[in-house]
């Protein structure tokens, strides 16, 4: 864990080769009361980064999730509000953290926040891009009804930042009223 920079995610089958998990958790768990270590969530640690205001700062959530998706060999991706706050489409914060997953779906408590991971098709990971991943998962959140020209205009100025191949190839696996929004960008 020295070795490790600050932040990151640990545990406690990361440590199965130095003894039992029950054992490695104790040793853990002593670790947090100590406070050498923070505990995050229920078998989830972390070296926490320091702050001059906040003192001792934990991962955020999507930090915590992506550690999972690491341990657990699985693939994740934003979904819902969440989405929609990455791209800007939102300034709401959601209440809940919500990944697709072809991994084992989940729900943990991270602090006061519900991690939750659904179980999704393959379909809805096989795409390329990071940013047309998330318009797709945003604009599926927003709804088609729902959509405004706004959300529009700032999906389109996103999209211009992505790999034109990724969303060319991306276009194919989303929704066809989708798929419309992303063609601005290719004709363009």
């Amino acid at each position: 864990m020295q070795k490790a920079k600050r932040g990151v995610v640990f545990f406690t089958t990361d440590f199965a080769v130095y003894g039992t998990t029950k054992s490695c958790g104790k040793a853990l768990e002593r670790l947090a009361k100590q406070e050498k270590i923070m505990r995050v969530g229920r078998g989830i640690y972390t070296i926490p980064r320091k702050s001059q205001f906040f003192g001792r700062v934990a991962p955020g959530v999507e930090e915590i999730a992506q550690g999972i998706a690491r341990r657990d060999k699985a693939r994740i991706i934003p979904t819902g509000l969440l989405a929609e706050n990455l791209l800007g489409l939102s300034t709401q914060m959601p209440a809940k953290t919500t990944y697709l997953t072809d991994g084992t779906p989940r729900k943990l408590l991270i602090g006061k926040t519900p991690l939750i991971f659904k179980k999704t098709p393959p379909k809805n990971l096989a795409t390329y891009g990071k940013i047309s991943t998330l318009v797709i998962q945003a604009l599926k959140s927003i709804g088609k009804k729902r959509v405004t020209n706004n959300d529009i205009e700032k999906v389109v100025n996103v999209l211009k930042t992505e790999n034109p191949k990724h969303v060319i190839y991306d276009m194919k696996l989303a929704p066809e009223w989708i798929r419309e929004i992303m063609r601005k960008v290719i004709t363009d």
